[in-house]
């Protein structure tokens, strides 16, 4: 699936290098070349992941990074560390920091890609075109096919967004609020109760295959998918 991925670099040559590989995997990519150019994109719009550099003109790479990890918005956001720092306690440092991978330059575009899925495998698996399956629900990111059992099932664009984001986080409770920020984005401005339209579309779109029992709603907390829905007599 599309993502979203700003890449923070201040060496020209570089920073194209990794934008037109990004753009060519089917990435969106914001560019900054200092931290401060940074944080002016993340207000505008939050990426699914940063790629970082570690030395930049004026706060650092590091210093970004804490920043980052300190911000209730940005703190779940996936970065990898770039950096010309080889050194173990150099990595430990930019780990601390709170990035999620670290690579050392010179580095080849094909590590870069294979580590940046990875780490949306690991981070934010509603990112990535991975099959899924909760027992004989079916959902394939990669053709936009959803099936129940043996039964090919029509969802609609954003009901879609959502089934993926439920079957990659299961047994957990999201508030509106919540799914609006990781669904809709957090620079899309949307009345919460909008959720509630969507929920209702996607158990009705479930309900061919019996499967709308998967989606919960947790009474004055928000909407929960379980892998073992209760079954009604």
């Amino acid at each position: 699936m599309s993502t979203t991925i700003l890449v923070v670099e201040d060496e020209p040559a570089i920073q194209e290098l990794i934008a037109v590989n990004l753009s060519f995997a089917g990435h969106k990519v914001l560019r900054a070349f200092d931290a401060e150019q940074a944080q002016t994109l993340i207000r505008a719009e939050l990426p699914d992941l940063i790629v970082l550099d570690w030395m930049l003109p004026g706060a650092s790479g590091i210093t970004l990074a804490r920043q980052l990890r300190s911000d209730e918005r940005t703190r779940q956001v996936p970065v990898i560390m770039l950096t010309a720092k080889g050194a173990e306690h150099d990595k430990i440092e930019g780990l601390e920091a709170g990035a999620d991978d670290y690579i050392t330059k010179p580095f080849s575009p094909k590590e870069l890609m294979a580590r940046i899925k990875a780490v949306l495998r690991r981070r934010a698996p509603q990112l990535t075109d991975d099959l899924i399956q909760i027992g004989t629900l079916f959902l394939d990111p990669a053709t936009h096919r959803v099936r129940g059992g043996e039964i090919s099932l029509t969802v609609g664009p954003t009901e879609f967004r959502l089934l993926h984001f439920f079957m990659t986080h299961t047994e957990r409770v999201f508030s509106r609020a919540q799914l609006l920020d990781q669904v809709w984005g957090d620079h899309v401005f949307v009345e919460e109760r909008t959720v509630d339209v969507h929920i209702r579309r996607l158990r009705k779109a479930l309900e061919p295959s019996q499967h709308e029992n998967h989606i919960e709603t947790v009474r004055g907390a928000g909407y929960r998918f379980t892998a073992q829905p209760l079954k009604f007599a």
